[in-house]
């Protein structure tokens, strides 16, 4: 959880003599009054001057996604809900999911807070604002977080889990030319020169650093060939955007899919993952089972989150699948190798409970 919070305008030195880290906030600190919750939400809003998030954790930092996601419309033109939906997982990580409405695979993007900048991982499936006013979201979020910590600009980082990826690309125009903004390049060879990982690929970890809160950013090639993820430390949560999610998981490459999970397993074995968020939801709440393509309409979705014993399950049928055109169907994800995304199996796979929902979809 969170340590501590510092208004001041350089940032915060360690407490001296200090034996442990304090699990959400400083209550010595003046803006923690009694009864109070020792977050970014305890600070006065007349406070000068900058403030530093101490953001060294021992376990997660606290986070929630306390609201269920908009499940679109079967008419998809009278749909009212928002063309972009803001869940604050905590003050400093945000997660936005396009309606579905506006794009059917409803893609998630995620915004990440540090004491120097912003990171924004993906950019959605629509590039035109009108519809998808992805932009105008993320900068009314900025604007917000940077009056409640004393700043005037926040430096924003814009970075793909994959620029092969439609779905997740799209909305990259919309930043084009934004002040105090770096957009990561999407070819693949310009996007491992940024990262430093030319001469590492796919072996290497690059990093971003947000201050204080450094992302780093993993090879993952398979579903796509420049396929990235990225681990945050603050809130220990893996994005993994198309490689792994609770859905219909496209193979590109089988061989290096299996080699990008193995890799993610090992590298988790040092680095704590409370959860993995992924690009998408395809799946129904029963075992097995997804959502038409294209439909406008998901109620009764699984959750977002994946926890990382997933990446055990991916792995063993990973392999299964490798070298094979097949579609092989998991509880929480089916894996689509060498076929089409349309692609039916008949055959329902031992060990996944065979349940019809009492409706049709």
């Amino acid at each position: 959880m969170a340590q501590s919070l510092t208004q001041t305008t350089t940032p915060p030195a360690p407490i001296p003599g200090s034996a442990w880290v304090n699990p959400n906030g400083n209550p010595d600190l003046d803006y923690n009054p009694p009864g109070v919750k020792n977050t970014d939400s305890a600070l006065p809003l007349h406070r000068k001057g900058m403030v530093y998030h101490d953001y060294d954790c021992v376990g997660p930092a606290p986070g929630t996604i306390a609201f269920p996601w908009i499940h679109g419309s079967e008419v998809a033109a009278k749909n009212r809900d928002p063309r972009v939906q803001v869940v604050q997982y905590n003050e400093d990580t945000f997660i936005m999911r396009q309606n579905v409405c506006v794009h059917w695979q409803a893609p998630f993007t995620y915004l990440l807070f540090g004491n120097k900048g912003a990171l924004l991982i993906d950019s959605g499936a629509t590039a035109e604002p009108e519809y998808y006013p992805l932009r105008e979201t993320v900068d009314a979020i900025i604007t917000r977080w940077a009056q409640a910590r004393g700043r005037r600009t926040v430096p924003l980082t814009v970075a793909l889990t994959s620029g092969e990826n439609l779905a997740q690309n799209q909305g990259l125009g919309q930043f084009a030319g934004r002040p105090d903004t770096v957009i990561v390049p999407k070819p693949l060879e310009v996007m491992k020169r940024h990262y430093g990982l030319s001469g590492n690929w796919p072996s290497g970890v690059g990093k971003i650093d947000l201050g204080d809160r450094v992302v780093e950013v993993i090879p993952t090639p398979g579903a796509h060939k420049d396929g990235v993820s990225f681990y945050d430390p603050y809130c220990d949560i893996l994005f993994t955007g198309d490689l792994i999610f609770p859905g219909r998981i496209n193979i590109g490459n089988d061989r290096d899919f299996v080699a990008s999970l193995e890799r993610l397993k090992s590298y988790t074995a040092s680095h704590p993952v409370q959860w993995i968020l992924g690009g998408h939801i395809d799946m129904l709440f029963v075992p097995g089972k997804a959502f038409r393509r294209f439909t406008t309409f998901k109620p009764y979705e699984r959750i977002l989150e994946l926890p990382v014993t997933a990446l055990d399950e991916a792995i063993q049928y990973g392999r299964e699948v490798r070298g094979k055109d097949m579609v092989l169907i998991r509880p929480d994800f089916i894996l689509f190798n060498g076929v089409s995304p349309d692609q039916r199996t008949k055959v329902w796979p031992e060990g996944v409970p065979d349940i019809q929902p009492p409706f049709f979809f």
